[in-house]
């Protein structure tokens, strides 16, 4: 009997190991909130984002989660990555124009964005939400720098009419 608990208790530390290891290092389970990502998302998907994929690189139209700040560390924003460091953003005729030059936009559906201009800097990421009229995104909250953005992509787990891997 002794053994029993003995293996038991390896199991168990063993698990909690793999388990902090896997949401630390490589995924991070995420919650969509809002409609700010609609179509693409919907308001209490879940899933999981790449903790692991973020690391190797961030790529303009990505979806990330981003982290707003250490005061509210709890926080987090799931948007698209629209411009990338260095570039000048601008919208204009509901068209996206990176460094003068126009991007189409193929995962948006007739949505309609005002028009801005806006230059990041050295480590900055201008995202927005899919939903544009109702996102509160980086020209609410401006710029995210690099070390805000923790993870990219998304693997919607529920609701089960939504799952798939998303980015």
């Amino acid at each position: 009997m002794k053994n029993v608990f003995k293996d038991l208790f390896k199991n168990l530390i063993a698990a909690i190991i793999i388990v902090y290891l896997l949401v630390n290092f490589i995924v991070m389970p995420c919650v969509v909130d809002g409609s700010s990502m609609y179509d693409t998302l919907k308001n209490n998907d879940f899933g999981y984002s790449f903790i692991i994929s973020r690391k190797i690189s961030i790529n303009r139209f990505d979806i990330v989660v981003i982290r707003l700040g250490e005061e509210d560390s709890s926080r987090l924003l799931v948007k698209r990555v629209i411009g990338m460091p260095n570039e000048t953003i601008e919208y204009k005729d509901n068209k996206l124009y990176i460094n003068g030059e126009y991007m189409e936009e193929n995962f948006l559906n007739d949505v309609f964005t005002a028009d801005f201009k806006e230059t990041l800097g050295e480590d900055e990421y201008f995202c927005l939400g899919d939903n544009r009229p109702v996102s509160r995104d980086s020209r609410f909250y401006g710029a995210f720098s690099d070390s805000q953005i923790v993870a990219t992509h998304l693997l919607v787990l529920y609701p089960f009419a939504d799952f798939g891997f998303k980015k």
